[in-house]
Order: structure tokens, then C-alpha cells, then sequence
């Protein structure tokens, strides 16, 4: 079994890896994340033994490589997609964890155009797409509230431990995460004076109310994940 740990976010990703690696998987890591696990005694095999090719473009093309995609987005129950696999010589990756840079943070810094580029991930967003999709046979974590209890169920009995229904949950989640992720970008782009034919938002939960519009209701307040201040709701009391 392997997985590939990519994270901005390092919340629990040292104990998440060591975890891992005791119940005996192998693991895929890439830039920071590999030097927090190195630093934190954990082995990680960098990407680039692999792909067989080194990081290009000053780290802008890592994990773009059929070598990880393809161990990604294989489906386990298609017996040609399994020899394709063997075929090339590219192993399974069964857990994708990855959590993105907030775009927005850049942007309130005071970052200008050229360094907001340079944040725009494009790989790891690429991960999470992939994983999400082949959900049935991979396991996508954005979000270090969920290692835990998949943990349990790995240490229980590996990756068939978890359920469809979870699998699901974590798939819609990552979903979630890039598209958020997606939006407040295309906000800091386009010109806030266009009515654009297509206009998404990002929303995050600022906190959960103690019902809804009838007390057997649940309720939740959200706000814009905006890169910038312009129009909205900014606060509440």
C-alpha cells in the first residue's frame, strides 16, 4: 500500500505518516512536507524517485506524471487497467493527502500579480481530482480532523475497512476543498465590475446555530472566502 503526502496545512502529518508506515505503508512525499517528515524521523520516498524525472520549472511540475496519476486513478476491479499498471511498472497509490495554500492569504498580504501566480497550485488540486474521482479504490484526506478515525479503520483492515459511504464523504470533501480553492482565484481575477455569466462562491462555515427556521432544523452561518474585502458580509455579531 502507498500513499502520497503533499500538505500545507501539517497539522498531524508526522503522526499520520509514522502511523502509516508502522501499519506498513509506503510513503510519497514532496517539498516541505518530506523535510517536516524527515525532520520528524519518518522515511518518505521523494516524488522524483517515482516519476524517474526531477522536479522542472523551479517546482512548478512535480507530480504531473503518469507514473502518480496513473497509480491514482487506476480502478482496481478493471483487470486491463490493473495490467496497464503492471505493464509500465507503476505501483497503486491507495491515500492522497493533500490540503492547498489559502489562495486569499496571498492575496491580503499585499502580493501582486506575478507572486499570486507563483501560489496557484496546480498539482495538488490535480491529486485531490484524481483520488476524489476513483473514490471506491482511493482514499482522499484534505482535512487533519479525518486522519484520525481513518486511521482506526486502516489499522482494523487497511483500505477495505472504510466504507463506500465514508469514502463518499472524504471524496465530496475534497471536492469541496478545490473548488473553494478554484473560486476565490477566479474572484481575485476577474473585474469586480463584470457581471460574469458564471459567478461561483466560496463559503466557509463560520459557526453552527442552535436550529433553524424551525426549531427541528439544523443551521450553519457561512461567509464569503474572499480574496480581497469588496462587497458582502465581512463580520457579524
Amino acid at each position: 500500500m502507498r500513499a502520497i503526502l503533499s500538505v500545507w496545512d501539517k497539522t498531524g502529518i508526522a503522526t499520520l505518516a509514522r502511523r502509516l508506515a508502522e501499519l506498513g505503508w509506503e510513503i510519497i512525499s514532496t517539498g516541505g512536507t518530506q523535510r517536516a517528515l524527515e525532520e520528524a524521523g519518518v522515511p518518505a520516498i521523494p516524488v522524483s524517485d517515482v516519476t524517474r524525472f526531477p522536479e522542472l520549472l523551479q517546482g512548478r511540475v512535480k507530480t504531473l506524471h503518469p507514473a502518480i496519476h496513473a497509480g491514482i486513478l487506476a480502478r482496481r476491479d478493471q483487470p486491463e487497467q490493473v495490467a496497464a499498471l503492471a505493464e509500465h511498472r507503476i505501483s497503486p497509490i491507495d491515500l492522497v493527502v493533500v490540503n492547498l495554500y489559502p489562495f486569499g492569504e496571498v492575496v491580503r498580504s499585499g502580493a501582486q500579480l506575478d507572486e499570486a501566480l507563483e501560489h496557484i497550485d496546480i498539482g495538488g488540486p490535480a491529486l485531490l481530482r484524481a483520488a476524489a474521482k476513483n473514490f471506491p479504490f482511493v482514499l482522499p484526506l484534505v482535512d487533519p480532523r479525518d486522519y484520525e478515525p481513518v486511521l482506526q479503520r486502516l489499522a482494523q483492515g487497511g483500505p477495505a475497512a472504510v466504507p463506500l459511504s465514508e469514502r463518499r464523504r472524504l471524496a465530496a470533501k475534497a471536492f469541496a476543498h478545490v473548488a473553494t480553492y478554484d473560486a476565490v482565484i477566479a474572484e481575485y481575477l476577474r473585474d469586480p465590475r463584470e457581471l460574469p455569466d458564471q459567478l461561483p462562491l466560496a463559503l466557509v462555515k463560520a459557526r453552527e446555530l442552535r436550529y433553524g427556521e424551525n426549531p427541528h432544523q439544523q443551521a450553519a452561518l457561512y461567509h464569503l472566502a474572499r480574496p480581497t474585502a469588496q462587497a458582502g458580509v465581512q463580520s457579524w455579531r
